[in-house]
């Protein structure tokens, strides 16, 4: 640099600086890490409630029913079927809570106890009820461990990069 400085030191400076109004922003209300109700609540208890209500009503068998058929060019027909529907619908919020797991504040480890929360109650509702002993069911559980294991991890390796840039 033409003043002699260490680009290395400034570019760490600002980077600090920046950390460091990030946590005060989210101590005084600001968006990230922030306590609402969004960032807390598990969504992938959505997929899981869905499938709760379709199996109660109508039966878990439905979820091998087939909802359309697409003739496809090479003249095969491709099914989506009800549980196929949940899977994708499950994969829709996996992703959302996987963005949404960089976080580092209080509402961010509240979410990954409520989902692990999730996972366990998937996990005694997979072996001990018949109505959740399907491949489709098994699939969303472990989407739920898959949400638990990767918030924590995504989490870590965020605090370890904050933690980092702080020093």
């Amino acid at each position: 640099m033409a003043n002699g400085g260490d680009p290395g030191f400034f570019l760490g400076m600002s980077a600090s600086r920046r950390a460091q109004e990030r946590r005060a922003a989210g101590s005084s209300g600001g968006n990230r890490g922030g306590g609402t109700l969004f960032n807390i609540f598990p969504k992938m208890i959505i997929p899981i409630i869905v499938y709760t209500l379709v199996a109660f009503i109508a039966g878990a068998g439905v979820m091998s029913s087939e909802l359309f058929s697409i003739r496809m060019v090479s003249g095969a027909d491709w099914a989506l079927t009800t549980g196929d529907l949940l899977v994708i619908l499950g994969l829709f919020f996996l992703f959302i809570e996987t963005v949404k797991a960089a976080g580092s504040g209080t509402a961010t480890i509240l979410n990954h106890g409520l989902s692990m929360l999730v996972f366990v109650l998937c996990l005694a509702l997979f072996l001990l009820s018949g109505r959740f002993a399907t491949s489709t069911f098994f699939i969303l559980m472990v989407m739920t461990l898959i949400d638990t294991l990767a918030g924590f991890v995504v989490t870590i390796v965020a605090a370890r990069r904050d933690l980092a840039v702080a020093d």
